[in-house]
């Protein structure tokens, strides 16, 4: 039974998490993100990549530069916003944390050019990738409030730094 209520807790802490102000922003950042990478998309596979007979390696072509330009938006911005709060306890420079803010996306980054490939023989390609990014965005928010910004350790209310209800449903 207690395994139960330890899931359960768990289950209810990811709930929280997710239903938290803090998600809010990064949805507002990954809606910037989204907008990146369907202006870049479009752009490349229109114009860049125009001249690639292939029609798959266009497509991959022009997702990766959509989705590294858009990573690296999303970086920056949940940095100096969705995650402000907890740049002061990263001592490391931008560039690492970039690097590790990248390796936790992997998943995410991999799983929407599966499904963006999966769906786009389906539906419009633009909307094949919209889909895509909602489905990751949740996968993609665990992991770098987990590892990348990492939680913020209990300390003595006077040496706590987070904005209040900042993590708050």
């Amino acid at each position: 039974m207690k395994t139960g209520f330890g899931l359960r807790m768990k289950f209810s802490s990811l709930l929280r998490r997710i239903l938290s102000r803090r998600f809010l922003k990064f949805g507002t950042v990954g809606a910037s993100g989204t907008v990146v990478n369907i202006g870049v998309l479009y752009f490349a596979q229109e114009h860049i990549f125009n001249t690639v007979q292939q029609t798959e390696l266009k497509l991959n072509l022009s997702l990766v530069l959509a989705i590294f330009l858009a990573t690296l938006n999303n970086f920056f911005w949940n940095r100096l916003w969705t995650w402000s709060d907890r740049t002061e306890h990263h001592h490391r420079p931008w560039l690492s944390q970039f690097g590790q803010y990248t390796l936790a996306c992997w998943l995410s980054i991999a799983l929407q050019l599966v499904f963006t490939n999966l769906l786009a023989p389906h539906v419009y390609y633009q909307y094949a990738n919209l889909i895509a990014i909602v489905l990751t965005s949740v996968l993609n928010f665990v992991l770098n409030d987990i590892w990348t910004f990492g939680r913020l350790k209990l300390l003595p209310s006077s040496q706590t730094h987070a904005k209040p209800g900042d993590d708050a449903p």
